[in-house]
């Protein structure tokens, strides 16, 4: 990582919470879209974590559960 953005990682994380989401947000779409071997391969991972719940490998996590220890870690 360039210094220049060494840098930047220090002084953005001084900002409150929602200033980083913004920011991060902002730069997330300014990255190129997933080209066709990138969606390919995305696509591959889903379906075998898809296959994974269903055949009981792993078990999800439920959405009210994540979103509260989002919540608490935001506070």
């Amino acid at each position: 990582m360039s210094p220049i953005a060494e840098q930047l990682k220090v002084q953005l994380s001084d900002l409150p919470v929602v200033d980083r989401a913004a920011i991060a947000h902002y730069l997330l779409g300014t990255l190129s879209p997933l080209d066709e071997s990138d969606e390919a391969n995305l696509e591959a991972v889903l379906e075998r974590r898809w296959a994974q719940i269903e055949n009981g490998q792993e078990t999800g996590i439920p959405a009210e559960q994540v979103f509260a220890d989002l919540k608490a870690k935001l506070k």
